[in-house]
């Protein structure tokens, strides 16, 4: 019998709940048996909730099961899990049926996840097999100017926070003379519950090795760094060694592919520092001095890392790029509602009950992720409140489930989309208790460079001590209106978005759940401007 293929996540959330366990003892076990089995540590499908999960090829199509655990493995042989003569799989409990029919897996869009979860992360022979470096062989073809507007035709906005044209970035940045320019890859994911740049740089980091060769080449830039947190280490490491896969491979060199082109790319480890995701911040950080906002003008695009102009995305803009380039910006952008393009990798996390990563064009709606995709709470309570967009994103009541999720309707809502990162809270959370946690947060991550984030988060969790303290309603309310007189000085007076966004959660959870500050329902104020 030919040797049965297996797969086995290497993805650092596979990891921490044994997959590395999991596939000693998958190999350990054939061994015994006198199976030939040939293990592929491939990335994450992003079903977190059924990891480890184990798939095996079969004529069908690969076969899983999960969450698996080492002492499952000799079950599932007694079962026949590696048998080649079925296609269905074998008749155990943890048998899911064939991957791909998954309804969590099934029902998505994947465009930038494509291969994430399907492919060995360090094989180029994989990754080019799946339309790898497929984007970067056409840019080859095309002026600077013409990948551009390609990617300016595509729609595709930074999939950070701000949501800003990516190709009006890389615009500027091609119309800035300079001898040297940089691509900056801001991979430092500090939002909570957000896991999609690990998932990518762990799981298909040529993906975004070739989207930032392929803004090298549109810009002009010969220097690349992709500028990861120190809290993850099997990104760093994996990063590395693809790195030096596609420079030996010559996708990466002095003269890539023969072009004439050249772009070389370095890997630098943050040091934890939440503001280091502002994209000024990071920079200074990169330069090797301390992690503190600059002023804006000058643009990073003119004026950007050592001085010179620079390029800075996030991971999923950059690895959005090579599916443009290879099957044109009209087919990304038939994907998405009104201004919002494309797809966004969602990231569900928190109370929920099927925790993951769910790749969809914008349009989706919460309420769709959290039930259709998450299974609702994973308490089985009532969901109460969900922020959208990390730590400074809005606390969303159910009455805005229903909302498209689209940049432009989450603004006119008060909230922000940001990362894509969702976390989850059940009807037992107290809305008081998490708005002084953002002002926690920002008063202990801030850089201390502006005294409306510096000062007045610190003012900002004293003010809502007091609310939660005092007995006399009249004086609670008259405390109330010092935290939004507060927040208004700090969304408008705060040198980044830090500072300028921190008031989201503290007002979406005043004007969405008075109650829980022991104040009387009011009419929600206007939106703050996204």
């Amino acid at each position: 019998m030919s040797a049965v293929t297996l797969y086995v996540p290497r993805d650092a959330a596979a990891l921490a709940v044994g997959a590395d366990r999991v596939a000693r003892r998958i190999a350990d076990e054939a061994r015994s048996r006198g199976l030939e089995v040939h293990i592929v540590r491939n990335g994450s499908r992003g079903l977190m909730w059924l990891e480890p999960l184990v798939e095996v090829a079969t004529l069908a199509g690969r076969v899983a099961y999960g969450p698996v655990t080492p002492g499952d493995v000799a079950g599932m042989f007694d079962a026949g899990f590696v048998s080649t003569a079925g296609t269905s799989g074998a008749p155990h409990p943890l048998h899911l049926g064939l991957t791909e029919s998954i309804p969590y897996l099934k029902n998505q869009e994947r465009l930038t996840f494509a291969r994430m979860g399907i492919t060995d992360p360090l094989s180029l022979a994989d990754y080019e097999a799946h339309e790898g470096y497929a984007g970067l062989r056409r840019a080859l073809t095309l002026t600077p100017a013409d990948v551009v507007q390609q990617v300016l035709d595509s729609g595709l906005r930074g999939r950070g926070g701000a949501a800003f044209p990516a190709g009006i970035k890389w615009k500027t940045v091609l119309a800035t003379q300079a001898a040297q320019k940089y691509i900056v890859c801001n991979a430092d994911e500090g939002d909570s519950g957000t896991f999609s740049d690990r998932m990518t740089m762990e799981g298909d980091p040529f993906m975004l090795i070739e989207g930032m060769t392929i803004a090298a080449i549109a810009t002009g830039a010969t220097m690349g760094y992709v500028y990861v947190r120190s809290e993850y280490p099997h990104a760093i490491a994996t990063m590395n060694e693809a790195i030096a896969l596609a420079t030996a491979a010559g996708f990466l060199s002095t003269d890539i592919l023969g072009s004439g082109n050249s772009f070389s790319l370095e890997v630098r480890k943050g040091a934890g520092s939440y503001v280091c995701g502002e994209e000024t911040a990071l920079l200074e950080s990169l330069e090797g001095k301390r992690g503190i906002v600059r002023a804006k003008p000058p643009l990073p695009a003119i004026t950007g890392l050592f001085g010179k102009p620079t390029l800075i995305n996030n991971v999923i803009t950059l690895a959005s790029v090579p599916a443009i380039l290879a099957r044109g910006a009209t087919f990304y952008r038939d994907f998405g509602v009104g201004r919002s393009r494309g797809t966004l990798p969602i990231q569900l996390a928190g109370n929920i009950k099927h925790g993951g990563l769910v790749e969809k064009a914008f349009g989706v709606t919460l309420r769709e992720l959290l039930y259709d995709y998450g299974g609702g709470s994973a308490s089985g309570r009532p969901i109460k409140a969900v922020q959208v967009g990390g730590p400074l994103g809005a606390y969303l009541p159910e009455s805005k489930w229903d909302l498209p999720l689209d940049y432009e309707a989450y603004a006119a809502a008060g909230g922000t989309v940001g990362h894509g990162g969702i976390v989850v809270h059940d009807d037992t959370a107290d809305l008081s208790k998490l708005a002084r946690y953002a002002m926690e947060f920002c008063a202990i991550e801030s850089c201390g460079k502006c005294t409306p984030c510096r000062i007045g988060s610190t003012r900002g969790v004293e003010v809502i001590d007091k609310i939660c303290a005092n007995k006399n309603e009249d004086e609670r309310v008259i405390q109330v209106e010092l935290l939004r007189d507060l927040c208004d000085t700090m969304v408008h007076g705060s040198l980044c978005a830090m500072g300028g966004m921190t008031p989201f959660p503290v007002l979406s959870a005043l004007d969405h759940f008075p109650q829980d500050f022991g104040i009387a329902a009011v009419e929600p104020v206007a939106p703050l401007p996204a």
